[in-house]
């Protein structure tokens, strides 16, 4: 069954969600002040509303709390990403995520109940840091404080060995949820999946184990 998405704020952030959404077929419900973005973003969302004033009223005639995500990017505008994360929350839509301008914003947000904060900047640096300070390291996105996901190239060092051979969990306390092999990708591989130098190995573990495995595992 398809997820339905609705995104509040139609900057920068919020408007390349939403062509990023329709490029994968997915229900997207677009939201913004600004006659000219919502005109604009028409074109790629399932349907665009011009909201002049964003209040529990104008959710419920919208339906939102039928959306399984509503994501709020508000840019600058602290108060409204703030007052809408908390309508959403308080009429019962199961994930709302929201877009922090700054960590003081990230610390409200975590306080009203946003199921999930994003910091576009931060994350992104993130990304770029790992991915220059690692020759293996081709992307990361860090899940939480702790926990992260990583795609890291297979090198001669694990050429033609299997997965219990490696035995990374035990090893390195990651583990390897997907290999990419080209355009084939395997989810949960099997312990006697073959690794090849080249594939790509989606790791998913604590921080510490993952830059651990990269150094010394793969």
């Amino acid at each position: 069954m398809k997820k339905s998405f609705a995104v509040f704020g139609l900057g920068r952030f919020g408007g390349t969600l939403v062509k990023a959404l329709s490029e994968l077929d997915i229900d997207v419900l677009a939201i913004d002040i600004d006659e000219a973005k919502v005109n604009y973003y028409s074109e790629y969302a399932t349907q665009a509303i011009l909201a002049t004033e964003i209040d529990e009223n104008t959710l419920k005639k919208l339906g939102i709390r039928n959306f399984d995500y509503a994501i709020v990017s508000f840019g600058d505008d602290i108060k409204s990403s703030i007052l809408t994360s908390l309508l959403l929350k308080e009429i019962g839509v199961p994930q709302v995520w929201a877009k922090a301008h700054d960590d003081y914003h990230a610390k409200v947000l975590e306080k009203i109940g946003v199921d999930r904060v994003i910091h576009p900047e931060r994350d992104m640096a993130l990304r770029i840091a790992h991915y220059i300070g690692s020759k293996k390291i081709i992307d990361y996105i860090e899940l939480s404080k702790e926990f992260s996901i990583a795609e890291v190239v297979a090198s001669d060092k694990i050429h033609n060995k299997t997965l219990s051979e490696l035995d990374i969990r035990a090893k390195f306390g990651c583990n390897i949820v997907a290999i990419q092999r080209g355009k084939d990708i395997v989810v949960s591989p099997s312990p006697d999946k073959e690794i090849l130098k080249g594939d790509v190995l989606v790791v998913i573990g604590r921080n510490d184990d993952i830059n651990r495995f990269d150094k010394k595992g793969v």
